[in-house]
């Protein structure tokens, strides 16, 4: 295992300019080059220096390339590229602790249950596509949304046209292509249409009136009721499809799905249930703000009486829709790289009844990902009035005790200490 790690590192040239481009950041040596052309002068061979190797200054390069583009936006290839390059490193370091199929194995188990947070991050950007578009920091976002939603309704659309997108991963569609589709030959001299599945041919050999009455009958079946059928199925299957594949995936094949899958998968289930309520607030005062207030604030302007209060009403609408926004989003995303690292996280409430479905990591395995500390026997027997809520970095427990009751008595006896100390003196 060793030899073909060893070889896959010599295949892939890892150095300064390979990872800048993975980022798409240009290497400033390529601009050095670029620049020496577009002033008109020949290069030569000093002008060709090879890239330099990884180093902290490709790090730097690395920072500096992705602040810039932040300050643009952020986009859905920007969150891909430092997924991808987490999901690499990872491997790396995983090969050299342990080796390449130990390594492969970990990384799938961290990249399956990364895509759960991502597929989830997609649905909300959608779902919150409108009000992206008016943040500037998330406008690029916002963007990738609707170029995604319009291409689902392109590829929806011709598939119900011609159905040549059909797919082996989508059973459904391809059945009823086949029954719908792959039964109708067209003469291409002609243009007439002829059915060439066994029921239509049996029927054609049938004496008159039996064929003409099962005609019919037969043409409505194909024609309308089972595309009647297809359609309920698949709005059925669509609502229940995620429930299914959990319980299937984590709940049947509980002995072969491995612990981290399952606890990020149910976590995610269960703050769907509160995400609702958040995404119906914002529904509503966003469709408040857009088809009440603002037409309100427009024909005061022409009557030339605009009222103060309807505008601190848009104002506040807006801080409150884009904090709550923000803090949707960066909270998905935090969950998203913890999943990539295969690592967990703590969060009141949440934590426990995801593991109240699922039971306590298994620490015997190195394939059950990171670190669980709330887990631990000396956490669970500590009385606290408020729940603890940081346990370090990805789940690690914290060498302080970082609870808000705490730091305010620690703020408190400091002030008086001090004030002490005044009076002595």
């Amino acid at each position: 295992m060793l030899h073909i790690f060893r070889l896959l590192l010599l295949l892939i040239n890892i150095d300064q300019e390979t990872v800048l481009n993975w980022f798409g950041i240009k290497d400033p040596t390529n601009q050095n080059i670029q620049q020496v052309i577009k002033s008109g002068f020949e290069p030569n061979i000093s002008h060709f220096e090879s890239s330099t190797e990884v180093s902290l200054e490709t790090f730097r390069l690395i920072l500096q390339g992705f602040v810039e583009k932040i300050q643009n936006g952020l986009t859905l290839a920007d969150i891909e590229n430092i997924l991808f390059f987490i999901l690499f490193i990872r491997f790396v370091i995983l090969a050299i602790r342990y080796n390449l199929k130990t390594s492969f194995y970990i990384t799938c188990i961290g990249l399956f249950a990364g895509y759960l947070w991502y597929r989830h991050l997609i649905d909300l950007i959608s779902m919150y596509r409108s009000v992206l578009l008016k943040l500037p920091f998330l406008h690029s976002l916002g963007m990738d949304a609707v170029q995604l939603r319009s291409l689902n309704r392109q590829i929806a659309l011709t598939d119900l046209k011609l159905g040549e997108n059909s797919h082996w991963y989508n059973p459904g569609q391809v059945i009823y292509y086949a029954l719908t589709k792959g039964i109708i030959n067209i003469d291409p001299e002609t243009g007439v249409r002829y059915y060439i599945d066994p029921i239509s041919m049996a029927i054609s050999n049938l004496q008159e009136p039996a064929r003409s009455n099962l005609s019919g009958l037969y043409y409505q079946i194909f024609n309308k009721i089972i595309p009647k059928i297809y359609d309920i199925c698949s709005k059925f299957w669509n609502q229940l499809s995620g429930v299914a594949a959990y319980a299937v995936i984590t709940r049947i094949g509980k002995r072969y799905c491995p612990y981290l899958v399952r606890w990020h998968w149910t976590f995610l289930l269960i703050i769907g249930m509160v995400e609702q309520i958040f995404i119906y607030f914002l529904y509503r005062a966003y469709y408040f703000q857009t088809f009440v207030l603002i037409p309100k604030t427009q024909s005061e302007l022409y009557a030339n009486s605009v009222d103060s209060s309807l505008i601190l009403q848009i104002n506040l609408l807006n801080v409150i829709i884009a904090c709550v926004v923000l803090s949707h989003i960066g909270f998905i995303i935090f969950g998203l790289f913890h999943a990539i690292w295969g690592q967990y996280f703590y969060f009141p409430f949440f934590v426990e009844n995801t593991e109240l479905h699922i039971g306590p990591r298994p620490k015997n395995s190195i394939y059950s990902g990171g670190y669980t500390s709330w887990q631990d026997p000396e956490e669970k027997n500590v009385n606290r009035l408020l729940p603890k809520l940081w346990f370090g970095w990805f789940g690690r427990k914290s060498r302080t005790n970082f609870q808000p009751v705490n730091i305010l008595a620690r703020f408190i006896k400091k002030m008086l200490r001090n004030l002490k100390k005044q009076f002595r003196g």
